[in-house]
């Protein structure tokens, strides 16, 4: 009986461990799996402010009877040794033309830096709305020491944005993404 006994807890234990164990890989596959869910989930509601990158038509029916005011705010991440700002504050647009846009950044350092924009659009209900069709956030920005450039961004507001939106913020935040040396060589 008293084998009984000691054998019970030790199958206990082996169950508890094997319970604990499956747990473990069951978390982190979600873990794993978060982010790019978190993308989709957001390319599909515009969560986030997220934009569609790419325009489905550059070739939209105008919408001549409105207008909508666009306005540009930037901000740079705390640590960052820049400076960036949108080369006008805001513009009025009409749905379904094409436009332009272009905003400047230094690079404050005496090495090669690279930074990337992250962009937000708000109201929420106009995210899936603005289209850029070419925009500097696409890609990394390396700079060289002290460098200033001018970057575009070209976009189309949908002819099917919701009436009720006639202001919508773009906003870029400008990070810091790769520290380089100036002594590196490159």
């Amino acid at each position: 009986m008293n084998d009984n006994a000691e054998k019970r807890p030790d199958n206990a234990n082996r169950s508890l461990t094997g319970k604990l164990l499956l747990l473990a890989a069951v978390m982190f596959g979600f873990g794993y799996l978060l982010v790019p869910l978190y993308d989709v989930f957001c390319e599909i509601t515009g969560f986030g402010g997220r934009t569609n990158t790419v325009a489905e038509s550059s070739r939209e029916n105008p919408d001549f009877s409105r207008s909508v005011r666009i306005e540009f705010v930037t901000t740079v991440n705390e640590y960052a040794p820049w400076e960036f700002a949108a080369d006008r504050d805001s513009m009025e647009v009409t749905p379904g033309k094409m436009y332009y846009a272009t905003f400047t950044a230094r690079n404050l350092t005496e090495g090669k830096k690279v930074a990337q924009a992250v962009p937000s659009v708000a109201p929420i209900s106009a995210s899936g709305h603005f289209k850029k069709i070419e925009c500097f956030c696409f890609t990394n920005q390396e700079f060289q020491a002290n460098e200033e450039r001018a970057m575009p961004l070209q976009f189309i507001v949908d002819p099917d944005l919701p009436e009720f939106v006639d202001t919508i913020t773009l906003q870029y935040t400008f990070y810091d993404t790769v520290r380089v040396s100036a002594n590196d060589g490159s």
